[in-house]
């Protein structure tokens, strides 16, 4: 090509580029967040995308790419233009990409100038997260393939790069989301209930970066449990022997810390010790970070430098004055209360728009009273990491799930040795690729049974290989008896395992009440494990199950609280915060104090007729068909049997049983004195399992169906049924149907006095 050629295809490339930049914008989806209209070609997550190893020269490749639906055995098409458009870093089945469309082979291309003044060095080409399996060819020469779609890679392309030119290049990606075995979180094909339109392709920055051939490559911070020094363990690449290393800590400007190396290999690890009077401990309350400088010299000349940070911070479990295991951060015991975050956004699914709505789920976390959070069978950028870090949120960290789930009861699965091989290579990689975080304080190895196998192996080997944080080994389901933690999930709950001796016990879920948002949800039909009408019903409810979780760490032993869920998810309506963001579901302030453990603002609670919960209660009852008008007030119910509430069967879930019903109905009914409580303040609480049919002197107040593992409060009474109370005696009449598993029944009535403004 000639020199007039070349500049002309430059010019022309300008224009398309230019062209394509003007006509480009987000597909219309189902929802949009406020900070959607903050993005566009020329801005698309602009920031450093790996706080923890910055170095000052590279260059963002994020913007407009184009894209081809691929098939498999698809020639490479270099040199060839693609048919589309796409925005990266954004999935392509988002509306953000500009395309929404699904599809599990993709090929993007784009073209990028070489970095002016990179002499002798090497340029790296980066990204942050490509779901699930990429090659990349530049120039036509094939750079390298990555297998993983939540932990970034790079590839040296020096050697590929044509001078006096743009340099082209492409990317394949293969996703077969739930048709395969690869870790995939929520992601599938047909998206329903609490499973979540999938990701496909890149979904977090692409950049390039020019390094010295003598440079450091990876840093490994640790803080040892005496919290009096941290360990750099430095990775080294190219030719480093005659060089030296030196690291310095520093607390803003003043150094507090430093050591130097002069006998080089590939891993190099320093000890830096901080004086006593120099300590500041990272908490949730103040996350302090000290400044980490590294520096690869020969002589004094700098050959490679970069800048990092770190928290001091251990976490682990010991047992309290009563002898019962605690969490400790610090040296100090800490109750743990935090949401369920999925990560997921209405108009970028994976990838949020901006680094300021990334931001903002944590500081609206921490608003809420919150001290942790449970990121759920996702992996974040590392700017999600570095905002937990910064602003105190500690975290608990789910590895991504996949293969089918396993019920209660069944043994770890048998995975195939492909299946097996790639969760652990991801897992590790995750660790690897998060350790320098200190917010992040337990690594969650299964959720649910979902893909579980070999959990006493993995769980121990996860401990070994990273002792500085806490091992769940099985979030809910499937406990083992092994990790750091016996975790349940109670929905709505709450409820605690039991104590143990060697293991602390949590409430890794638990929650779930749902409230729709006009004109701020995903879809028209909507759910959630327990329904509300209003915001003030929302907050009463949440104030109440979180109140229950603070006594049970008072009188149980429990630890740690984690509530479903931070935000709509689709169509799942059970956020604290509407999908878009724009909307706070709770009395923000009411939330807040009972998340921190403080309870004056509460509304108040009296049992006017008790359930089983407060104390036991004479019931008459039988299990044979009764007359058609066993419900109403004047039924002669003298020949029924008496028995104590409440009623079901040994083993089922969260019920407080003092009559054993095994048959498949049962019919109660009992008197109860109201007193002066006013009608309108009542409402029904129950747990039922199954279907429930509550009556009042002999009228119809409530329908339940299905099954709950926990009492439901705030039932409403019907407006028939509430007008024939009255002051003294009324009656209370209860059916309730079973078919399968454990069967409980038990209701009465509560007394709801609102908090005061």
């Amino acid at each position: 090509m000639t020199r007039n050629s070349l500049l002309a295809w430059l010019l022309l490339l300008s224009i398309h580029s230019l062209a394509a930049a003007a006509d480009w914008a987000p597909a219309k989806g189902p929802l949009s967040t406020r900070w959607a209209k903050d993005v566009t070609p020329e801005r698309v997550l602009p920031e450093y995308p790996r706080p923890q190893l910055v170095r000052t020269e590279w260059t963002n490749l994020n913007g407009l790419w184009q894209l081809a639906i691929g098939k498999e055995g698809d020639e490479v098409p270099i040199g060839k233009d693609l048919p589309e458009t796409i925005l990266v870093p954004f999935p392509v089945e988002s509306a953000l990409s500009g395309v929404m469309k699904r599809a599990d082979r993709l090929w993007y291309r784009r073209t990028f100038e070489t970095p002016a003044k990179l002499g002798s060095k090497r340029l790296l080409l980066h990204f942050g997260a490509v779901d699930w399996e990429s090659t990349v060819w530049v120039n036509g020469r094939k750079a390298g393939a990555h297998q993983g779609g939540y932990d970034g890679f790079s590839f040296d392309i020096t050697d590929a790069l044509k001078p006096g030119r743009d340099q082209e290049l492409i990317v394949r990606v293969y996703d077969p989301t739930n048709k395969s075995f690869q870790p995939r979180g929520k992601q599938v094909d047909r998206p329903e209930g609490i499973y979540y339109t999938p990701t496909t392709g890149i979904w977090q920055t692409v950049w390039l970066e020019p390094v010295p051939q003598a440079r450091v490559q990876s840093l490994k911070i640790s803080t040892p449990n005496d919290l009096g020094e941290v360990v750099v363990d430095t990775q080294l690449a190219g030719e480093v022997k005659g060089l030296k290393l030196s690291v310095t800590a520093t607390d803003r400007t003043e150094e507090v810390a430093s050591a130097t190396t002069s006998e080089l290999s590939g891993r190099t690890t320093q000890r830096l010790a901080i004086a006593k009077g120099a300590r500041k401990l990272w908490t949730p309350e103040t996350p302090f970070l000290y400044g980490l400088r590294v520096e690869l010299k020969d002589g004094d000349r700098v050959v490679d430098s970069i800048t990092s940070y770190f928290g001091l911070r251990k976490i682990e479990i010991a047992k309290d004055a009563h002898g019962i295991n605690r969490i400790h951060l610090n040296g100090k015991p800490i109750f743990q209360v935090g949401p369920l975050d999925q990560g997921f956004w209405p108009d970028g699914l994976y990838t949020a728009p901006t680094d300021e709505a990334l931001k903002y789920d944590i500081e609206i976390t921490k608003k809420l009273g919150f001290n942790m959070t449970r990121k759920h069978v996702k992996v974040e950028p590392d700017r999600w990491y570095y905002w937990c870090d910064r602003l105190g949120l500690l975290v608990w960290q789910d590895m991504p799930s996949g293969e089918k789930s396993i019920n209660p009861g069944q043994p770890d699965m048998v995975r195939s040795a492909e299946s097996a091989k790639q969760y652990e290579v991801e897992l590790k990689a995750m660790i690897d690729g998060l350790h320098n975080h200190p917010s992040i304080v337990t690594w969650v190895v299964f959720n649910e049974g979902w893909g579980q196998f070999d959990t006493a192996r993995i769980a121990d080997w996860t401990k070994k290989y990273d002792p500085s944080r806490l091992i769940n080994s099985a979030s809910g389901w499937q406990d083992r008896g092994v990790g750091d933690l016996h975790d349940w999930h109670v929905y709505p709950g709450p409820a605690a395992p039991p104590i143990e001796e060697k293991r602390a016990v949590v409430l890794g879920e638990f929650g779930g009440l749902s409230l729709g948002s006009e004109g701020h949800q995903w879809a028209d039909k909507i759910w959630g494990y327990a329904s509300t009408a209003s915001k003030e019903e929302l907050t009463r409810k949440y104030e109440r199950l979180i109140r229950g979780g603070w006594k049970l760490g008072e009188e149980k032993g429990l630890c740690a609280l984690v509530y479903t869920q931070i935000t709509d998810v689709e169509t799942e309506a059970n956020g604290l915060l509407t999908y878009d963001r724009a909307v706070i579901k709770v009395d923000l302030e009411r939330a807040a104090a009972v998340n921190r453990g403080e309870f004056s603002k509460m509304a108040t609670y009296r049992e006017i007729a008790p359930t089983a919960r407060e104390r036991e209660v004479e019931w008459s009852y039988s299990t044979e068909t009764p007359a058609a008008n066993w419900f109403e007030t004047q039924f002669d119910a003298t020949s029924w049997k008496k028995g104590k509430s409440g009623f079901g069967s040994k083993g089922t879930p969260g019920a407080i049983i003092r009559t054993e019903w095994t048959t498949s109905d049962i019919w109660v009914r009992r008197q109860f004195d109201l007193g002066d409580v006013k009608p309108g303040q009542l409402t029904l609480a129950a747990h039922h399992d199954e279907d429930t049919e509550i009556y009042l002197n002999g009228v119809l107040a409530a329908k339940l169906r299905g099954h709950v593992s926990s009492y439901q409060e705030e039932i409403p009474i019907s407006a028939e049924a509430l007008a024939t109370l009255k002051k003294g005696q009324n009656s209370i009449a209860v059916h309730c149907h079973q078919t399968q598993g454990g069967q409980f029944i038990d209701a009465g009535l509560i007394e709801i006095v609102p908090s005061k403004p």
